[in-house]
């Protein structure tokens, strides 16, 4: 049975619709870091990391076909992480191999409500390296995002590539996934985080996202700044409060059940893969998304995220979703 309330607001019936011609490939578009974990400032576990990686390998656990792409040093930690994304069935097709450099680590200090503080370590990407993109076709789902799409290095070689998706008919997502270590740089990359809104046909992003990036205090404050932007579709997820999705139309929540949670690392980013794993798995006829459906998968699959150390659904999780 699903965990999770739905409240519906201002409207008995929403009209939240997104035409497709149906599934096609996933491709979540993103770094790739070590996550270092420490509770009471000892560390207790190392995982593969990264926004989209950790979408990825839920999506993968899922059952779902999906395509990472990404950079990813040739060093130890990079052959260890690649074994993982091939052993977890994430396409590498599209991972490219930096010739040098060390693999970003990310260290993550959880407080007493499981929720990270973060230190990054990062190498320069090599000038001038690019990295092959795929052919994109209607129907197929982009999810991108992260400071990785910011930055001089890579969005040359990605914007292109996602307005050229978006024009083919792929579906867009973007979520900023914006931290504190970044607020130094906010100013310099704002311009570059609102062009990525408009870019997408979804924006999901968290309270402290919008509240670090844009200083918003609501949801309706961020769809305000979405909505200008030129996107038409936030979910706006509050950590144990659960998450609203807003339109022009309306709104309306769902609400989880109560967790006592191992980490909320990586919840954030299985709420995406959850997003996702609905639109591919619950279109009702004909092909009008159900988004109720759709969070509710979304919601399960954050909640399952947080009773572990792991950035990632369970392998156990993921098949009993195709029971």
């Amino acid at each position: 049975m699903m965990k999770g309330r739905q409240r519906e607001i201002l409207h008995d019936y929403i009209d939240l619709k997104i035409m497709t011609d149906g599934a096609g490939q996933v491709y979540c578009v993103g770094e790739t870091v070590l996550d270092i974990i420490f509770r009471a400032d000892q560390p207790v576990a190392a995982k593969p990391g990264g926004s989209m990686l950790n979408s990825a390998v839920s999506l993968a656990r899922a059952g779902d076909a999906v395509n990472f792409i990404s950079m990813l040093p040739g060093d130890r930690v990079g052959q260890l992480i690649l074994r993982f994304l091939e052993e977890n069935h994430v396409s590498t097709h599209y991972l490219a191999t930096l010739p040098s450099g060390k693999t970003i680590l990310a260290l993550a200090f959880l407080d007493e409500h499981r929720d990270a503080e973060y230190v990054f370590y990062k190498d320069t990407v090599p000038v001038g390296f690019e990295f092959s993109m795929p052919e994109i076709h209607k129907g197929d789902i982009i999810l991108f995002g992260s400071f990785f799409s910011l930055t001089g290095d890579v969005r040359p070689a990605l914007i292109p590539f996602i307005r050229s998706a978006k024009s083919k008919g792929a579906f867009i997502m973007y979520d900023p996934n914006f931290r504190k270590p970044h607020l130094p740089d906010l100013e310099r990359f704002r311009p570059a985080i609102i062009e990525n809104i408009g870019l997408a046909d979804l924006v999901r992003g968290s309270d402290e996202d919008f509240r670090l990036m844009f200083g918003t205090a609501n949801a309706q404050e961020a769809f305000e700044v979405v909505s200008r932007s030129g996107c038409p579709l936030l979910v706006y997820t509050k950590n144990k409060d659960g998450a609203e999705l807003l339109t022009r139309s309306g709104h309306f929540c769902v609400i989880p059940e109560p967790i006592n949670p191992v980490s909320t690392i990586g919840a954030g980013d299985a709420f995406n893969a959850g997003i996702i794993h609905g639109l591919l798995r619950h279109p009702p006829e004909p092909a009008d998304y159900d988004w109720p459906q759709v969070l509710q998968v979304a919601l399960r699959f954050s909640e399952e995220v947080c009773m572990s150390l792991d950035n990632y659904i369970s392998t156990s999780f993921g098949k009993s979703l195709r029971l």
